[in-house]
């Protein structure tokens, strides 16, 4: 297989709602993370590293900060003759407004750039999870499949087999029924959202479907059940590697915290399969003489004057003199006032935590949102 007969099409439109105040005014592949990153990275770097470099994103919720975050792709060695990235966004022609109305209609709005790549393989992914993942090693199980449709699954605990979509397979790992969030499933096998399509296949079941008024709007809803039942070879490919969906404040803040662990699973120094980021461009960290920093991530820009205790402090965090942060994640940019307690938290960036605030979250892990003040007064940082 040649790195030119593989698209990938990474989804990164969500609102995350459930992520609340941290994406009012971004979407929710664009929330930071893991005190560098943000949690697209991961994704891009995963088709990076697995030699897949054309690329498109398609974005839809307040995609500023994305975009920019994007660029070129020079972070991700995208930038050159023979690699792209390409921000794909809705937009108005003489049939009216093209709104994505879900996962596969924004593939099918996005029919023409996708011909124009010429890729015989489509990989879908979604923009808003924290996995690494060999892609080639899927794509490579398509091939020998002879299949037009593989599906990626890993196996969840069985009790929680009833929130996720269900793949059940037979003996050869052919998908042979699809349970969307079964009350009582039949197997754990979950779907990751990760798909590998013909392109020409999947183009002729869009077209087809679109032109009939039977829209196939969802991959899970729509496409895979349409697979099903037109009889095609389908199968799911088996991961078992790191993967969280942080859709979720508690899951953010769990996943944030895992990385403290030295031995966490994601492990973001083996340098055969790095994460890459858009450099900043920082200032070097400053930890004081009065400060004390024991089991946390400090990253580039910080300065800290305070006590910090297994946190994380992003880039460009100030932690000012006498505060002290437990169990949190200070996102970049935010300020932490003189004197403020932060415990079992999620401060959002460019966020101001007022002198002597408490922002106690041990009942409920606390958020303050993007660009919040609490507990400021007026010029008291002049």
């Amino acid at each position: 297989m040649m790195a030119s007969d593989v698209l990938a099409m990474i989804l990164a439109g969500g609102k995350g709602t459930r992520l609340g105040s941290l994406t009012q005014n971004q979407a929710k592949p664009g929330v930071p993370f893991g005190g560098r990153y943000r949690i697209i990275d991961f994704t891009i770097s995963n088709c990076v590293n697995s030699g897949i470099d054309n690329i498109g994103v398609i974005t839809q919720y307040i995609p500023l900060k994305l975009n920019s975050h994007i660029g070129n792709g020079f972070s991700w060695g995208l930038d050159g003759l023979d690699s792209s990235i390409n921000i794909l966004q809705p937009y108005t022609d003489n049939r009216g407004s093209r709104w994505f109305e879900g996962t596969a209609h924004s593939i099918y709005q996005n029919i023409d750039f996708i011909d124009r790549q010429g890729a015989k393989y489509l990989l879908i992914l979604s923009g808003d999870h924290i996995y690494k993942m060999d892609y080639d090693e899927m794509i490579q199980q398509h091939i020998d499949n002879n299949a037009t449709l593989t599906v990626a699954v890993m196996d969840v605990p069985m009790e929680d087999a009833s929130r996720y979509g269900i793949m059940n397979t037979d003996v050869s790992n052919r998908i042979i029924d699809f349970e969307e969030k079964p009350a009582q499933p039949k197997s754990n096998h979950a779907s990751m959202g990760i798909y590998i399509f013909d392109w020409q296949r999947l183009r002729d079941a869009l077209t087809t479907a679109f032109s009939t008024d039977n829209q196939m709007l969802d991959f899970g809803k729509n496409v895979i059940p349409f697979y099903l039942q037109s009889d095609e070879r389908v199968f799911a490919y088996q991961f078992s590697g790191y993967w969280r969906d942080v859709g979720t404040i508690d899951s953010l803040w769990n996943a944030n915290m895992e990385l403290l662990d030295p031995n966490n699973e994601l492990n973001l120094y083996d340098r055969s399969w790095r994460i890459y980021s858009k450099d900043t461009i920082a200032a070097p960290q400053l930890i004081t003489g009065n400060a004390t920093v024991k089991d946390s991530m400090v990253v580039d820009g910080c300065y800290v004057d305070g006590e910090v205790e297994h946190s994380i402090l992003s880039v460009n965090a100030n932690v000012k003199k006498g505060a002290k942060i437990t169990d949190s994640v200070i996102m970049p940019g935010a300020i932490i006032g003189e004197g403020a307690v932060i415990n079992h938290a999620i401060i959002g960036e460019n966020a101001e935590i007022g002198r002597n605030k408490v922002i106690d979250g041990q009942e409920e892990v606390a958020v303050i949102g993007n660009n919040e003040r609490v507990g400021v007064i007026p010029n008291e940082n002049e």
